[in-house]
């Protein structure tokens, strides 16, 4: 069963502009997708020039959501997952990945993007046992995901969710109040549940770092690396559960399934801190 909500305010768009790069269609151009247009790809490609690396580390962050997922169901005993920036339809999507391990698991989807929006049910084809259900609506204002009626028609706030946070937090400056953001939704979830953040970082290489964020920042795109210690702080009101904040391919690699993707062996780290903390 899914569902679709539209939520709009001041910062959520309703239109699909064509003409400005957008941060779900490069990534979906990275990722090898369809779903982008010329002016994603350019910047995807100028992106590209200063890190050559990009469309493995971003493989890598869809294997790691897949890893996270399945350790939230098998090691934590959370089938519940409210899924932020989750962007163009891919392969294992969320529910595809839980509903493999329980198909009764139940998902929210929430982006800002209308494309997203336009491919909602193409992402929450749920198992019959499970629920899914998209939100449109910003993470700049967490108030908007929480109020929204597809969050307790389709989650038990009294049982433990999945928050999941992969790849968006660099998209808020720190006067966008990330940490207070990310307080709000915790204080919404009860003891038990969980939070997983994965973060780009110029801790490995500050110059090709500056030159990316540089080709974002020129594209109207906020883009915000950080390091691993400020990263750590994103996980305040939670225990990180083992191995820590690491890199994506150091996070419970025993967890792997065999990747959709093809994925360079040679190409090194990632240059994305990832973890996972549990709300006491």
């Amino acid at each position: 069963m899914s569902d679709t909500h539209g939520r709009s305010g001041p910062r959520l768009p309703v239109t699909i502009d064509t003409t400005k790069p957008h941060e779900a269609r490069f990534y979906d151009y990275w990722l090898g997708g369809a779903d982008n247009y010329p002016v994603d790809r350019a910047l995807g490609d100028r992106i590209a020039s200063y890190v050559p690396t990009i469309r493995t580390m971003v493989r890598h962050n869809r294997a790691f959501l897949g890893r996270a997922v399945r350790y939230a169901m098998t090691e934590l005993g959370i089938t519940q997952f409210l899924d932020i920036g989750t962007g163009l339809p891919t392969a294992r999507n969320t529910h595809e990945v839980a509903q493999d391990v329980d198909p009764a698991a139940r998902i929210v989807y929430v982006d800002k993007d209308p494309l997203v929006l336009a491919h909602a049910r193409a992402v929450m084809a749920s198992a019959k046992a499970g629920k899914t259900a998209f939100i449109h609506a910003d993470l700049h204002d967490p108030e908007s995901i929480l109020a929204d009626p597809a969050i307790t028609a389709t989650l038990d706030l009294d049982q433990p969710v999945a928050i999941t946070l992969t790849l968006i937090m660099m998209y808020f400056r720190d006067s966008d109040d990330p940490q207070g953001i990310i307080a709000r939704l915790l204080e919404a979830v009860p003891a038990g549940s969980s939070l997983t953040i994965s973060h780009p970082t110029a801790d490995f290489n500050p110059t090709a770092t500056a030159q990316a964020v540089d080709a974002c920042e020129r594209a109207g795109i906020a883009m915000v690396p950080r390091t691993r210690a400020e990263i750590e702080k994103l996980f305040a009101g939670t225990e990180i559960v083992e191995p820590g904040v690491v890199t994506l391919e150091d996070w419970h690699p025993e967890l792997a399934e065999e990747s959709l993707y093809e994925v360079d062996p040679d190409a090194g780290p990632a240059w994305i801190w990832a973890g996972v903390g549990r709300k006491p």
